[in-house]
């Protein structure tokens, strides 16, 4: 399980588990089994820091996630670029993200998604 997993909710990890266990007997052990797993967290869960926090409302976190192919649009790498202004400025708050009032929406996605890695790559130290 990966440690940004690992460090999340319990219904974080069980949704993780279980969509990975049910890919690997589909696709085999693999990194699409991991995307897949991935990408159902992401409909209900949103990276913060370093670990998965629940969404207020589920759905698509990305322009990729809504797509029905998903192979257009760009990733939003566990952030809810979907989210409101409020909602990403106030993550902003929280992982202390330097110039967010002066951000826009899309520059908030951008800066949680580097805040987010920093975060995760300290927790890995």
């Amino acid at each position: 399980m990966p440690s940004t997993v690992a460090r999340s909710d319990e219904h974080a990890q069980e949704t993780y588990t279980a969509v990975h266990e049910s890919a690997v007997e589909q696709y085999g052990e693999g990194e699409r089994a991991h995307r897949t797993a991935f990408a159902a967290l992401k409909h209900t869960y949103e990276k913060v820091g370093d670990h998965w926090e629940a969404k207020d409302e589920p759905g698509p976190s990305d322009s990729r996630a809504a797509s029905p192919d998903r192979f257009g649009g760009e990733t939003a790498g566990g952030v809810d670029a979907t989210a409101s202004r409020a909602h990403l400025y106030k993550l902003a708050q929280e992982l202390d993200v330097p110039g967010r009032s002066r951000m826009s929406k899309d520059e908030l996605v951008e800066a949680l998604q580097k805040a987010n890695q920093r975060a995760t790559a300290k927790a890995a130290e």
